[in-house]
């Protein structure tokens, strides 16, 4: 990752609830990103177990969730997954690690995964993917979302909280590259520019992708 995982926990665990205050709502504002977790819910609905990645306080898990999908959240932040179990009863929510998730092989239906990749660094990506992978059923679909761009912002400040973050903003093609190299097929990218006053002013990008094996049918 960017920087110092601690640290990076640390500053989550710092703005954890701030961070929810101002983003658990923010799908209500966005409406492609509904669509395209629509979607995603019909292919994992009946399926199975399904990872929200960097799931913070749980805003894209419970949209999930509604639409009949059994969701885990997790998250590096502890003070995000207490927030998280307490604003979605009946959902599963643990502490954890992307580069290495406490799951057992091929036990996922799906992963989604918006804007958690964001904070690792250009060799963490593809060790990421393959971790995605691993705990992957040979039928299960990926859905991440990141910023696109060439640069790294940090960030000291966030809603009058004290954090140190690096938001790494990436390229499509340079993302396909890594879900390609971890066994992964790029199915679809969907592009759109950033919804005025709802968020960050940055273009974003949307990449479902399956496991390689089911392309060759």
């Amino acid at each position: 990752m960017t920087g110092d995982p601690h640290s990076l926990r640390d500053s989550y665990d710092n703005v954890a609830s701030a961070y929810a205050e101002h983003l658990y709502h923010e799908l209500d504002k966005k409406p492609l990103d509904r669509h395209l977790l629509n979607r995603f819910a019909e292919e994992t609905a009946a399926r199975g177990l399904v990872a929200d990645v960097g799931c913070g306080p749980g805003q894209v898990g419970r949209y999930l969730h509604d639409r009949g999908v059994q969701t885990l959240g997790i998250d590096l932040s502890p003070k995000m997954i207490r927030l998280a179990s307490g604003l979605n009863p009946g959902m599963q929510f643990q502490v954890g690690d992307m580069r290495s998730l406490d799951l057992p092989d091929a036990s996922l239906a799906g992963i989604v995964a918006f804007y958690s990749v964001i904070h690792l660094g250009p060799a963490d990506i593809a060790p990421v993917f393959r971790e995605f992978r691993r705990v992957l059923a040979d039928d299960g679909t990926l859905l991440v979302a990141f910023h696109i761009g060439d640069k790294t912002l940090h960030v000291d400040d966030m809603w009058g909280k004290s954090v140190s973050l690096d938001f790494r903003f990436l390229h499509p093609p340079d993302v396909t590259a890594a879900l390609e190299s971890a066994g992964f097929t790029v199915t679809e990218s969907t592009e759109r520019e950033p919804y005025e006053g709802a968020e960050h002013p940055s273009r974003r990008c949307y990449l479902f992708a399956i496991v390689a094996a089911r392309s060759v049918k």
